[in-house]
């Protein structure tokens, strides 16, 4: 069972986002970052993959997904755990010819980051998820 949900962004960016998950984990990012951001400044689109899906079945829904959020300097796409289903389905994904970039680790932090820099390519803006994702996360000693 996938489900892919697309969502409305500022046009003139050219990177899309793909938010390629396991079930349940990234679905209500868009509504988050409407009501964080006010708008969403690139290409997004949630696909998520059940625990138990068939990845090369999957390839080519999650292809056409990844293809609605290029508009034409390739994709970030955003997983949610290294090494697992969804993580190994967007390496699939980016040996297919659209660019994209795969990073994995995916939370609330490394998402607004991303959305706070649209204007960067593709490379530099996995460099800022990346950032984004680890200057998050931080121990509070209160």
């Amino acid at each position: 069972m996938t489900a892919a949900t697309a969502i409305r962004y500022h046009r003139g960016m050219n990177v899309g986002i793909l938010l390629l998950t396991h079930t349940g984990a990234a679905a209500h990012y868009p509504a988050l970052l409407e009501r964080l951001l006010g708008r969403v400044p690139l290409p997004l689109e949630v696909f998520e993959v059940a625990f138990d899906s068939d990845l090369d079945a999957l390839l080519p829904s999650a292809s056409a997904a990844l293809r609605r959020v290029d508009k034409g300097d390739g994709v970030l796409i955003l997983t949610d755990l290294y090494g697992a289903s969804p993580s190994n389905l967007a390496a699939k994904l980016v040996q297919l010819g659209t660019p994209a970039r795969r990073v994995s680790g995916l939370n609330l932090p490394m998402l607004l980051r991303v959305c706070n820099y649209p204007e960067l390519a593709l490379d530099q803006l996995a460099s800022t998820a990346v950032t984004g994702g680890k200057t998050g996360v931080i121990l509070d000693h209160a």
